[in-house]
């Protein structure tokens, strides 16, 4: 390339390591989102094991250059299992000041940084409340670190001049020359991103001749000049045979979701109102309508959820989808949906709150909600997914159990899962467990004619299309008659449904597993009980503390309600029991008050996940108590 000088003969040296933490970071509009999903899809093709943390702010378009506006994307890979996006980095890419400031404190001593020198301008550092005269590129405070300055906005500049592009889009592309310079760093193809380009832009040749030229100039800019005089190079992990995908948690419950509806031979319906970060799951199933699935994005959260019980009435499997504000407005509709005794999977991608929130930060405070929060003895089955390719597991078998007992299930996700990613391995349909599906028609009556509420062995009513002859039944609101399904205000009548709706939901426990250990064994001193995203930072702090010696479990519930039928015993099986949780002690008080056992609860509620140094040195306070 023209503007950068060709070191003839560069041989860079070689550094072979297991594991890295790359850290983009830019203000909003620097596309460190799409820098950080196309590195991560990269290194998922060439076989590592990763985890990522998309960490972004709410605004659309954040303040530029200040601290509140700095979007990052981290990711984890390498040659090992990795479960979480790390709790230090080893490299940052800084294209502005403000970036540096938020990130400095977590790179680790040494670390390396990419610092976009532009951004360090006395604009930029002003924004980002430096000191005045006080530029940290300059001032030697970054003396532990490994920094290499660049300019890459005037070498985006320069390589796209003559393109014919105005100054707004050639800015724009700067991230595909940090990409190409990333790439080169770590020694990974651009064959997967060019591939991306080409297709994105394919309407748009221009602007993918101008990406597709960044690109590359990224990449010779780390081989032909002195400035990088090292490469990483990161082997494959060795994960179990299978074909393997890059999946984010969204797009991981959209294909369970998928799944599930062909498992069951049902079609997929879906009525949701936009809201993050839940709103990608409605824009992945939108794309499947050649594959009759239907989506209905709805005028508010209310029509979204009573779309889906119309949906489920008349025989599809029916999705809603949401965050905690659209949970709340979603609460009479699914109180309609548990007296109706209808099939209903509501989707909670949970977030910082209450009300507005924190709408792109993670947490775990729902949990409650999900449990108590309908008027009346409402009781329903909730499921929580571990990591974002396991959101894919979980949601199949949410929908089985709503489908085969007759229920709303609550399936619960989080912000970091939902938009973090992971290799995921395909299952062939073969290790999908069947969904049985029945209608009841006139040939499955007996003597006694309709009885539409009448129960089988686990409690569970028929589920009868409207429409079908004969079948015609009274549906709605008002309190049932056992089995006749007409209006009744008998006072026995009524505790008699209310028990018989709990006792199908707590019947629900004999169709799932035990509970086990993740790790360790089943008794011992310390048990760490987790739900939910917190899973990846649990497993890493206690393989961390098994392999020192110390007597520590792990248990991570998918199943919070019924809780699997062991449970109690297993945890009066240890002298410690500690729960982690993005929240107050949620899990904590039900597993207090159901069990009486010995819980201490360890609490996070900053809109961030645990990092593994946090929960081992809580662990190590209760081993060593």
């Amino acid at each position: 390339m023209e503007t950068i000088e060709q070191i003839k003969g560069k041989q860079p040296e070689i550094k072979e390591v297991d594991k890295i933490v790359v850290r983009f970071s830019g203000d909003s509009g620097d596309g460190m989102q799409l820098t950080g999903m196309q590195f991560s899809d990269t290194a998922a093709l060439f076989g590592n094991d990763l985890s990522t943390f998309p960490d972004y702010p709410s605004e659309i378009r954040a303040p530029i250059g200040t601290v509140a506006g700095v979007s990052g994307f981290q990711i984890h890979f390498g040659s090992t299992e990795i479960y979480t996006p790390g709790d230090s980095f080893d490299v940052i890419v800084a294209m502005n000041a403000a970036a540096l400031k938020v990130d400095l404190p977590r790179l680790k001593q040494g670390g390396i940084i990419i610092a976009n020198t532009q951004g360090f301008d006395r604009k930029n550092l002003g924004l980002a409340k430096y000191p005045e005269e006080i530029n940290p590129l300059e001032d030697g405070s970054l003396q532990n670190y490994t920094v290499h300055k660049v300019d890459i906005t005037k070498h985006t500049r320069e390589c796209l001049s003559g393109t014919g592009l105005g100054m707004k889009e050639i800015e724009r592309s700067k991230n595909m020359f940090v990409l190409g310079l990333l790439f080169w760093m770590f020694d990974k193809p651009l064959d997967h991103t060019l591939k991306f380009i080409n297709e994105k832009f394919a309407n748009k040749p221009d602007i993918a001749e101008a990406n597709t030229k960044a690109l590359n100039a990224g990449w010779n800019f780390g081989e032909n000049t002195e400035v990088f005089t090292t490469q990483f190079k990161v082997a494959p992990a060795k994960l179990p045979p299978g074909v393997y995908r890059n999946i984010t948690g969204n797009t991981a419950t959209a294909i369970g979701l998928l799944a599930a509806a062909q498992k069951a031979s049902l079609p997929l319906f879906i009525g949701s109102y936009p809201i993050t970060p839940a709103t990608d799951i409605l824009q992945e199933l939108s794309k499947y309508k050649t594959n009759g699935v239907k989506t209905f994005q709805a005028e508010d959260e209310i029509a979204g959820i009573c779309s889906a019980i119309g949906a489920s009435y008349t025989g599809n499997l029916a999705v809603t989808t949401t965050s905690g504000p659209g949970m709340a407005l979603k609460t009479e509709a699914l109180g309609l949906a548990t007296m109706l005794e209808l099939p209903l999977v509501v989707v909670n991608v949970q977030r910082g709150g209450p009300s507005t929130g924190l709408p792109t930060k993670t947490e775990q405070a729902d949990l409650l909600m999900a449990m108590y929060g309908r008027h009346g003895e409402a009781p329903l089955p909730i499921l929580a997914a571990n990591s974002p390719s396991d959101c894919f597991a979980t949601v199949f078998e949410a929908c089985k159990i709503a489908i085969e007992h007759m229920t709303p299930v609550i399936f619960l996700s989080d912000g970091y899962i939902a938009n973090g990613s992971e290799p995921w391995r395909f299952p062939t349909e073969e290790q999908l467990e069947k969904i049985t599906t029945k209608f009841l028609t006139q040939k499955d009556l007996d003597a006694s004619g309709l009885l539409p509420y009448k129960r089988n062995e686990f409690l569970v009513r028929p589920w009868i299309k409207p429409g079908t002859e004969g079948m015609e039944h009274r549906i709605g609101g008002l309190e049932k008659q056992d089995e006749t399904g007409n209006v009744s205000y008998d006072p026995m009548n009524h505790e008699k449904m209310v028990n018989l709706r709990a006792a199908k939901v707590k019947a629900i426990e004999d169709f799932i597993p035990l509970a086990r250990p993740d790790s360790g064994n089943n008794s011992g001193k310390l048990l760490v009980l987790g739900w939910g995203s917190t899973y990846g930072s649990i497993k890493s702090a206690v393989t961390e503390l098994l392999t020192e010696g110390y007597d520590v479990s792990h248990i991570q519930l998918r199943h919070i309600n019924p809780f699997p039928k062991n449970l109690g015993e297993l945890l009066h099986s240890y002298d410690h029991v500690l729960i982690p949780e993005m929240n107050s002690g949620q899990l904590l008080q039900l597993i207090r008050a159901k069990y009486l056992a010995p819980a201490a609860g360890y609490s996070k509620v900053q809109g961030m996940p645990f990092t593994t140094t946090e929960l081992k040195d809580k662990m190590l306070e209760l081993l060593k108590a």
